[in-house]
């Protein structure tokens, strides 16, 4: 009898010890989904649907037909321009412009936004939204029927307004956007226009 105490109390002992290693282990275990699941799962979610705000949106509508109009503008410079330097510049323009207008489209579509379409009227669309620098039907129709060196004050006079616009969207994008891409193209973009405003600027000058 006195023998069996010390061996009850032993197996008693490890009983409860084992309770205790797997009381933790569940807990532990237990703590790790909720805390997979907080750290990777709805957080997560919260954060990829919050990943864009009104203002990148906004940002992505009014630059998608800005930049196709500064590109119908760009294209009609081979055809009617009188300086290498305005063709030149003209070619950059189309060739940063097009691909962002692209990338700006498949960010509205993956958002579940309405992207603008192609080919609509810029400058009703201009005036109904107030976007900067938009170029007016009778602008565009003016530098559509310009040739040679008045081709190339007009497209330089109304691309330095046109870019001024640009930048002051962008602006708005880097102080009010969420999106990450959104607000470094923004950033793309005043450093890119901002420069070629310049430029544009002294050939005006120079003239």
């Amino acid at each position: 009898m006195t023998t069996s105490h010390p061996i009850r109390r032993a197996a008693l002992g490890a009983a409860t010890a084992c309770a205790v290693v797997l009381l933790a282990a569940c807990a532990g275990k237990d703590t790790g989904a909720h805390g997979a699941t907080g750290d990777h799962g709805a957080p997560a979610a919260s954060t990829a649907a919050g990943a864009h705000n009104a203002a990148d949106v906004a940002f992505a509508q009014g630059m998608i037909p800005h930049h196709q109009q500064a590109v119908e503008m760009a294209r009609l410079a081979p055809g009617r321009s009188a300086s290498a330097q305005v063709k030149a510049l003209a070619a950059r323009v189309e060739k940063a412009q097009a691909p962002e207008i692209r990338t700006m489209t498949g960010w509205l579509k993956s958002w579940g936004e309405e992207a603008p379409m192609a080919g609509m009227d810029h400058s009703r669309h201009g005036g109904m939204t107030g976007m900067s620098g938009m170029m007016s039907a009778d602008d565009m129709t003016a530098l559509e029927n310009s040739t040679g060196a008045a081709f190339d004050r007009k497209f330089l006079t109304l691309m330095t307004a046109h870019h001024q616009g640009a930048v002051e969207m962008a602006t708005t994008e880097k102080d009010k956007g969420r999106d990450a891409r959104a607000t470094r193209m923004a950033d793309d973009v005043i450093t890119a226009q901002s420069a070629e405003i310049k430029e544009m600027k002294g050939l005006l000058a120079a003239r």
